[in-house]
């Protein structure tokens, strides 16, 4: 039975606590707690409705143009919104802002409640919104007069230049949407708030799905490019109530505002340059990956694009799921470091890190079991035929590779910037792993054309997440590496014994899609059982975890 204050609430209220609280003992990693593990099923279950639509949205997109020259178009154009998500909504904005308002909100809570200082969360949205919505209206404006310069650089071999330049002109409005998007994303979740900005992807995607098929006939592969832009506003509105209730800054007092200096350098501080250079290099390295795979697979074969886009779109939603546990403890994390709590916030990163990793694996299993019956269920109909299935799925498998590395750079690259303090090195060891990718990738692409390319994208997210996973302990946690690496380990084991159980069983029943239900419990049952037989502990406390779920719904 949940008690008064968790019945009544809505379910997407998570109230952060002014200072974290300690451990009892001491000992075991802190408990999600109720509030958390509701607003983890929350984000999951909208995580998984937003990609869910994104592969409706992949889907269309394959069957109204194909793997051609006109899906080519619009992924190059794709490039602008795919960098700006990751700059503005998932990395370089939450892990900048969401420190900055868990500090306000420590200011709030231990201000007194007299009037005579300004509040610090709408102190810090006054010294920070206009500055960021006039700074990126003008960069969409210039990539907007730029678009045939971008595509120059992103794809120089491509066919139809003109029609990636018209796709690149409507997409380049989200540069401006989604740092709208991300800032009150970063807004509402330092307040416990996690439903709107979980929902965000539901709404793009709608936005792109509906314009794309209304508009077609007429625009082409445009109407696709009009439906990110569309979709993207969306994205605010589905947020900016929620945000306005919550931060919205306020006239305040004549006396007030004379006072309001000291308060907003103290609260504004967390967002200074020597802060801001690192996250953008860390997040632009991270998303760069994909600007070499586009760069090199331009002067292959129509459909190169398309197929590694597909392969990648698929394979990486075990990687978004394994991250929800991550966005949702962040401000936790991020509190907790604030305080000064070193301990708590290292249990907690230990904790998630295994989760992510059982997350993650388990869906690598399933995507390398399987790879050709879901790229034919999902996608292999109408311009999108058997021959582009063959080459999507192998081109996932190959990419699956790096899953791991990818899930765990997301993970680590958090407690890194929860510190608040300059600090370099997950930039560096991303600009390794761009190296190392763009290398292989430039030795691989001849060979072995766009499987090579997936495979340097593996190797070098990999080397980025053995970097991060070798600095953290001497940087900001003491992190007990060694046991990461162990129960990683074993989870690895557990994936490729499931894995290899499903490639084994996938072609038995002759359709995909009864041999792809088979694999959605086959697979899960071996790399359980797997699980237990070498001892990953996370795959108990995942059991619990869900145990634990539908026990308080009862």
């Amino acid at each position: 039975m949940s008690d008064t204050r968790a019945a009544t609430e809505p379910p997407d209220e998570v109230r952060p606590p002014a200072a974290p609280p300690a451990p009892a003992d001491g000992a075991g990693p802190p408990p999600l707690g109720r509030l958390l593990v509701r607003a983890a099923w929350v984000t999951a279950a909208l995580t998984a409705a937003g990609s869910l639509l994104g592969l409706v949205r992949d889907q269309s997109i394959a069957h109204l143009f194909g793997a051609g020259v006109e899906s080519d178009a619009f992924l190059i154009a794709w490039t602008v919104p795919e960098m700006a998500a990751t700059l503005l909504i998932e990395d370089a904005m939450a892990l900048l802002l969401v420190p900055a308002f868990s500090y306000a909100l420590a200011r709030r809570a231990a201000a007194v409640p007299d009037g005579a200082e300004p509040d610090p969360v709408r102190v810090l949205v006054a010294a920070t919104f206009p500055r960021l919505f006039g700074l990126l209206a003008c960069v969409a404006g210039l990539l907007v007069l730029g678009a045939p310069w971008v595509v120059r650089v992103l794809a120089p071999g491509f066919a139809d230049p003109q029609l990636a330049v018209d796709c690149t002109r409507l997409t380049s409005v989200t540069v401006l949407t989604f740092a709208l998007t991300g800032y009150c994303s970063a807004g509402l979740r330092a307040h416990g708030r996690f439903l709107a900005p979980a929902g965000v992807y539901v709404a793009y995607n709608i936005g792109v799905i509906a314009t794309m098929f209304a508009l077609h006939a007429v625009w082409g592969v445009r109407a696709a490019a009009a439906g990110v832009a569309l979709g993207s506003l969306l994205m605010i509105l589905v947020q900016l109530p929620g945000f306005v209730r919550l931060v919205a800054p306020v006239r305040a007092a004549r006396g007030a505002r004379r006072r309001a200096a000291r308060p907003r350098a103290a609260t504004v501080r967390h967002l200074g340059l020597a802060l801001l250079l690192p996250v953008v290099a860390f997040t632009v390295s991270r998303q760069s990956q994909v600007l070499v795979e586009r760069f090199f697979a331009s002067g292959l074969p129509a459909g190169a694009i398309s197929h590694l886009n597909f392969a990648q779109k698929v394979a990486q939603i075990p990687m978004v799921l394994s991250l929800m546990i991550c966005t949702v403890t962040f401000p936790a994390v991020a509190q907790a470091m604030a305080g000064g709590d070193l301990d708590r916030a290292r249990r907690r990163v230990e904790r998630d890190l295994g989760l992510a990793g059982a997350i993650v694996l388990l869906g690598t299993a399933l995507v390398v079991g399987y790879a050709p019956q879901i790229i034919e269920v999902l996608f292999q109909r109408g311009a999108f035929g058997p021959k582009d299935t063959a080459a999507t799925a192998m081109v996932m498998r190959v990419y699956a590779l790096g899953l791991l590395g990818h899930s765990l750079v997301g993970a680590l690259g958090r407690p890194f910037f929860s510190a608040a303090r300059p600090t370099w090195y997950p930039a560096a060891a991303m600009g390794t792993g761009l190296a190392v990718t763009t290398l292989a990738g430039a030795l691989a692409v001849g060979a072995w054309g766009v499987y090579g390319i997936a495979a340097a994208n593996a190797v070098g997210i990999t080397t980025t997440a053995l970097l991060l996973l070798a600095g953290i302990r001497s940087r900001v946690l003491p992190l007990d590496v060694r046991g990461v690496s162990l129960a990683i380990a074993r989870l690895a084991v557990a994936a490729a014994v499931a894995a290899a159980a499903g490639w084994a069983a996938a072609p038995l029943p002759d359709h995909p899609l009864p041999s792809l239900l088979v694999g959605c419990v086959l697979v899960p049952v071996v790399f359980v059982l797997t699980g237990l037989v070498v001892r990953a502990p996370e795959v108990v406390h995942l059991l619990a975890l869900i145990r634990q779920r539908f026990t308080h719904d009862r």
